[in-house]
């Protein structure tokens, strides 16, 4: 099993991302933590940077196209070990866009390390821990293997 601790993000479908982005950061004064147009989708920090996240997504936009997605959060050691845990209960470890993985990925913007896979009904859930590293939006969503190597070679002398 791996240990959760707390939710750490929910997702809604939304008709106007626009719309909704006014009412969630200025009626509701959720910080704005990241926005993309392609696909069309808003993250709100709850309770502070890095506490727990609420994602938004415009109509037919949603991760994997689903409509339905829950993060956990989990420890980082459990989350390096989440693909092979999850692979010996019989569940497939899925990458950001859905594909079969092996190991986590890191969504730079925040940073997070993730491990993504479905439940019986195609709902996706997700595996979740912060990073203590500064964001690097411009990285995107890249392997854990590929962020630990960058962190190597930025470490060397």
């Amino acid at each position: 099993m791996i240990p959760i601790s707390s939710l750490f993000e929910a997702h809604l479908a939304v008709s106007d991302l626009n719309q909704s982005t006014i009412f969630y950061r200025d009626r509701l004064g959720l910080e704005l933590a990241h926005s993309s147009s392609k696909p069309s989708a808003a993250f709100f920090w709850i309770g502070g940077r890095g506490d727990a996240m609420l994602g938004l997504w415009e109509s037919g936009s949603m991760p994997l196209r689903m409509t339905n997605h829950v993060a956990f959060r989990v420890e980082l050691e459990d989350l390096l070990e989440a693909p092979a845990r999850l692979k010996s209960m019989g569940i497939i470890p899925r990458g950001f866009d859905g594909e079969p993985s092996e190991e986590a990925v890191v969504l730079a913007w925040m940073p997070a390390a993730s491990v993504y896979f479905l439940d019986p009904d195609g709902n996706q859930l997700e595996f979740i821990c912060m990073l203590p590293d500064a964001p690097q939006s411009e990285l995107g969503v890249l392997s854990w293997s590929d962020w630990r190597n960058r962190k190597l070679e930025q470490a060397a002398p």
